[in-house]
Formats: C-alpha cells, sequence, structure tokens
C-alpha cells in the first residue's frame, strides 16, 4: 500500500547483523536483575492491598512496596507517519511509558504488582520489570505527580494510588512518613512560625484526604489583612523549602485564638 522505505525493509536477521549493520557476534546481553521474576505480585504487597481502604497502614504500604518489584506498563507510539499512500501508517514507532490524565487532573504513571493485573488492564502493553523506586524516577523525570497501581479495565479504579509526597520518597530511596509526623516538615512549619509575631501556637494535624492540617493560634486583634500576610508567609515558606515541599501533598490551615 505504501512506497516509503521502512526501518525494517530489506533486513535479514539472518545475514547476522541488526537493523543498523552492526554484528550480532560479540554481544554480551546483560540481565534486569529479575530473571527469574514469574511476573507474579509480592505476597506481602498483595496482602496489603488486598485490605478495605479504612484498614490500611499508609506507612506500611509504602515500606513494602519500597522492597517490591513493579510493572510498568511500555506501549509503541508513532515517531514518523508515512502518508506517501495517502493513507497514514507509521512508518517508525518508539516504545514510550504509559502516562495518564488523573480524574484531579494531575498527570499519573501507572503501575501493576503483576503481569496479570497489567494484562487485564491493557493486553497489548509490554511489561517492563522495575524497583520502585525506578518507577517512582521515572515518574518523577515525566512530571506525574502520582502512581496508580493495578488500574482495573477502563473505566476502573486503582486498587491504590501513590500521592506525590509518596512518589517523592520511592524517588529519592527514603523512608516516607504521613506529613503531620515528619521531622523535616515540622522543623521547617516551626521556623516559619517563629517569623510570625503574631502567631502564638500551632499544631500539626493530619487532613482529609493526606492534607497537612496546621492549626495556628493567632493572638487577638488581628485585622483581616494581617491574618492573610501570616497564613502566606507560613504557606510560601513551607513552599519554599523543595526538600519541605516534596513531603506534602496538600495544606489546610485552622485558625485558633490564643
Amino acid at each position: 500500500m505504501s512506497s516509503g522505505r521502512h526501518r525494517f525493509t530489506g533486513h535479514r536477521p539472518a545475514a547476522g547483523h541488526d537493523t543498523g549493520g552492526v554484528p550480532w557476534s560479540g554481544r554480551t546481553l546483560t540481565g534486569t536483575g529479575f530473571d527469574g521474576d514469574q511476573g507474579a505480585a509480592d505476597p506481602r504487597l498483595a496482602a496489603l492491598l488486598a485490605r478495605p481502604d479504612d484498614d490500611r497502614d499508609e506507612r506500611e504500604l509504602v515500606a513494602v512496596l519500597a522492597t517490591a518489584r513493579l510493572i510498568v506498563p511500555i506501549v509503541a507510539v508513532p515517531s514518523e507517519v508515512d502518508e506517501s499512500s495517502g493513507i497514514p501508517v507509521d512508518a517508525v514507532s518508539d516504545m514510550a511509558a504509559v502516562t495518564l490524565v488523573a480524574p484531579d487532573g494531575q498527570q499519573a504513571m501507572p503501575a501493576f504488582t503483576s503481569t496479570a493485573a497489567l494484562a487485564a488492564w491493557d493486553p497489548q502493553a509490554r511489561p517492563v520489570p522495575v524497583t520502585a523506586q525506578r518507577a517512582a524516577l521515572a515518574a518523577a523525570q515525566e512530571g506525574c505527580h502520582v502512581m496508580p497501581l493495578d488500574l482495573a479495565p477502563p473505566p476502573g479504579p486503582a486498587a491504590w494510588t501513590l500521592r506525590p509526597s509518596m512518589v517523592w520518597a520511592l524517588a529519592r530511596g527514603r523512608e516516607w512518613v504521613p506529613s503531620h509526623q515528619d521531622p523535616v516538615v515540622a522543623a521547617t512549619l516551626a521556623e516559619a512560625v517563629a517569623e510570625q509575631p503574631a502567631v502564638a501556637g500551632h499544631r500539626l494535624d493530619p487532613g482529609p484526604e493526606g492534607a497537612l492540617q496546621v492549626t495556628l493560634a493567632l493572638r487577638p486583634g488581628l485585622r483581616q489583612e494581617q491574618v492573610r500576610d501570616v497564613l502566606a508567609g507560613v504557606g510560601e515558606r513551607l513552599a519554599g523549602e523543595d526538600d519541605c515541599r516534596e513531603r506534602i501533598d496538600a495544606l489546610t490551615f485552622r485558625l485558633t485564638t490564643a
């Protein structure tokens, strides 16, 4: 149907070289580190994901995930299109990791705990085994803030979704703790509050959907614009420290009077 020349036109593997003319002989294939992997899910991770949402210990889940193998889906995407016949035909395709847009608008990179889970979601995707850290690094490099695990066939939900702070913790190779218990967040907030004379005290608490709730006890008699300045100053300080910002998924304030 097309007179255009494709990448593999005329190539004969039996001739002893690849499509670029480089001989097969003398090459050494290195292992992936998962040579004996049968594609099954890590039993500990599978057991934790099987629990109801309210019964999951997220800190334990991320810790187990950090030592588990994940499956990242890779799909073919056209990099060159031949239209010489009048009908667009993929002339050259590259392999790329799958990225999605989550319902809340965030970029997402899906990962799977087993080849069976991936095949149920997309039987055409190529399974690539990686460590959780490598998967998280790939997500960060692609600008993906969340990682859904074991997506069900469209439009099904994920078994669990790693929030941005979890993705960063895995990528950095450090332990994940909830932001209201994180010593780095606590220290940065203490410094931010110390810069605000209008704040008499503060407290960190868990907020909805993984958010950090900061309670500020304000001195009485403040005007509305003064309160706004306090909130802006504290929020900007937390957001301005990269190490702190990576540990916070969302931030909410609660105000009380000292």
